[in-house]
């Protein structure tokens, strides 16, 4: 993790608004994933309180980060972006958050060791307590009930009163961000990540078994984290601890929660959103004349965009000069998320609207939102899920496409747990649908398990390597 946020960012008004809710006097436009809440008394009150809190992060964060981004857009640094669907209030435990911060070192480790090339890792962490829902209301047996949208608005529990909007989950969304930071903080700033500890990079053996016994991919994982260790090992004792970075995102989804962290900064023009690093927009809420891209072209974080199959080529170069008029470097993160069936022939289209600006973004592949299948799970019913071999599939297709296009592709975006789930099918493991009964914990869209996501990092490593 970066730093803690120093003094200089203290705001120096603790409640300003952002220019996002005043720009040119202009009304907001609407918001179809806007919460409505019961007592809107409480939900001011809430907000102002957000308002008085202090920063999660600092500006001199997020500016590193968009340094790096920079970096890696000209093709000498790699993204791993990568946690939870959607972070539940009940998971800010210490076991959860290391073994998340765990499997993103060893993805990191992965992709360094194998393409040769720093890697910047951004935990879908401590924050992404959001999620935008097509439908705002569910059937659930004999009675419709408020979707759930996610820990920072209601509960998962199929019940009216777990559904109901409730204002104070967002004080306690802003909580567990801070106790989450702060944790991975602490373990980053121990040595937790420094090649000279092996016992951050092994990895967690079941009922005893050893090496032999693991899959392929593990095993070469091994002998990756082997090799780093070995070289941490021969550095002169006594030196300072190698300290690892990891920095955060969330979707910028429920705009009033970003507005109460957004803040001007002494010394640094423009407005900052200083609860993560990284906010994107997400593909439900991608409009260029909507809320949620009239927020983030007023802050000075990098932004990721998510491209869906239904984007128009056109209309995400319109975007992008909404979103970065002034072309900053490392400033948009281009995450397309198109599919295996679909990436082949609208990806080319796209990267050769986005080129023909001469506008440098950073290339990133989400190879997992559009390849999620509903499938039927024994006694869970229907549930979600997706398959390695499509996943590994449009990770090899995207990069085989911007090579042959000349680009770079250098960010990976996938959803992921640090702990043996049963949420995605296939792989070296040959989970089948019968394992989705024995342990899916998942309140919306499966996640790769920790084998699972050392194995798709090899592929995407040797994709980068290529």
């Amino acid at each position: 993790m970066p730093p803690a946020p120093a003094p200089s960012d203290v705001p120096s008004d603790p409640s300003p608004e952002t220019r996002a809710e005043s720009s040119a006097g202009a009304p907001a436009p609407p918001d179809p994933q806007r919460v409505t809440y019961p007592d809107p008394a409480a939900y001011r009150t809430a907000l102002a309180e957000l308002r008085g809190l202090p920063p999660l992060v600092s500006s001199d964060e997020v500016e590193c980060l968009r340094h790096e981004l920079a970096e890696a857009a000209e093709g000498r640094r790699l993204l791993l972006q990568g946690g939870d669907c959607a972070e539940r209030f009940e998971d800010c435990a210490s076991d959860a958050i290391a073994a998340k911060l765990k499997i993103l070192l060893q993805m990191g480790l992965v992709l360094e060791e194998i393409a040769g090339r720093p890697t910047t890792i951004v935990g879908r962490i401590a924050g992404q307590y959001a999620k935008p829902r097509s439908a705002l209301v569910e059937q659930v047996g004999e009675h419709a009930l408020p979707a759930y949208r996610g820990d920072l608005v209601n509960g998962a529990d199929a019940t009216s009163d777990a559904r109901q909007p409730d204002p104070r989950r967002l004080l306690r969304g802003y909580a567990r961000a801070g106790l989450t930071l702060n944790f991975i903080r602490a373990l980053l700033d121990g040595g937790f990540g420094d090649p000279s500890h092996p016992d951050w990079w092994r990895l967690h053996r079941r009922r005893g078994e050893a090496i032999a016994d693991l899959s392929a991919p593990l095993r070469r994982y091994e002998a990756l984290a082997a090799a780093r260790i070995d070289r941490g090992r021969r550095i002169v004792s006594g030196r300072p601890l190698a300290r690892r970075a990891l920095f955060t995102s969330h979707e910028a989804l429920h705009l009033d929660y970003e507005r109460a962290q957004t803040r001007e900064v002494p010394r640094k023009s423009g407005c900052w959103n200083l609860c993560c690093h990284l906010p994107w927009l997400g593909a439900r809420t991608g409009g260029i004349d909507g809320p949620h891209a009239s927020y983030l072209a007023e802050i000075e974080n990098p932004i990721g965009i998510k491209v869906a199959p239904w984007h128009e080529p056109a209309t995400i170069v319109d975007l992008l000069e909404r979103l970065d008029p002034r072309r900053i470097p490392g400033r948009i993160v281009l995450i397309h998320r198109l599919g295996v069936e679909a990436i082949a022939d609208r990806l080319p289209p796209l990267v050769a609207a986005v080129e023909s600006t001469r506008r440098r973004v950073l290339w990133c592949v989400d190879p997992m939102h559009g390849n999620t299948r509903t499938v039927l799970a024994g006694r869970r019913g229907e549930v979600k899920t997706r398959r390695i071999e499509e996943i590994v599939a449009e990770i090899e297709t995207a990069f085989a496409v911007h090579r042959r296009l000349g680009t770079v592709l250098a960010g990976l975006h996938v959803e992921l747990t640090g702990e043996p789930v049963t949420e995605c099918l296939g792989g070296v493991s040959r989970l089948d649908e019968g394992a989705l009964e024995r342990d899916y914990r998942s309140p919306l869209d499966p996640r790769l398990n920790d084998e699972q996501s050392i194995e798709v990092a090899l592929v995407a490593a040797e994709a980068a390597r290529a």
